[in-house]
């Protein structure tokens, strides 16, 4: 399947880490994309759970959309979230769950690891931890997950089938993915879809 890839995934996963290691440092940069609490209440976010987080929580969250909307998690429930960044939708999430659930962010930027690591650790948050990895290669067991979640993450990934395995693989039976992402409806020419700086600027 790599032979058949339409950019090098390393030159694109290098590319997206240099962009949100940005994010992490720096989240009141200047960026292509909106950051941070606006974002999430444009988004729908659930204003209670938002404002029941610190700004370190919340500054860093670039995502897409809410996967939560499609569905609130339930108590007990384990939770794999891919590109966790700096863990906002893993938060929300683990307040879903409650401390009876888990939930396991996955991403691959140490700034943004080490942001979520420590915020967990100030919230008091031993039902959720942060791994390092890609989508296409969850470090997560197989059949370990109720729900997997995903917020602008899988349209950075090269190899979209590898992504969608791994997901159905880390998946329960009968377990189910919410995801917000980027979607395009037109035909894209093929030498736009082979540069890679399009795929994150």
């Amino acid at each position: 399947m790599a032979a058949n890839l339409l950019v090098d995934a390393d030159a694109l996963r290098e590319q997206v880490r240099h962009k949100y290691r940005e994010v992490a440092v720096d989240p009141h940069g200047v960026f292509h994309f909106h950051t941070g609490r606006p974002l999430a209440a444009r988004l729908g976010s659930e204003a209670a759970a938002v404002d029941a987080l610190p700004d370190r929580a919340v500054e860093s969250f670039g995502g897409v959309g809410n996967p939560f909307s499609l569905r609130r998690m339930v108590r007990g429930e384990r939770v794999v979230d891919i590109g966790s960044g700096a863990g906002f939708d893993s938060f929300i999430a683990a307040g879903q769950v409650g401390p009876g659930g888990y939930v396991a962010g996955v991403d691959m930027t140490a700034e943004m690891l080490t942001k979520s690591r420590e915020t967990a650790a100030a919230l008091g948050l031993g039902h959720v931890d942060f791994r390092e990895g890609f989508a296409e290669a969850l470090p997560v067991e197989e059949a370990w997950a109720d729900v997997v979640i995903s917020n602008g993450v899988i349209n950075l990934c090269a190899d979209k089938r590898a992504v969608f395995e791994e997901i159905r693989r880390v998946l329960k039976p009968g377990g189910r993915l919410q995801f917000a992402d980027i979607a395009n409806g037109r035909p894209v020419p093929e030498e736009a879809m082979r540069d890679v700086d399009l795929w994150t600027g």
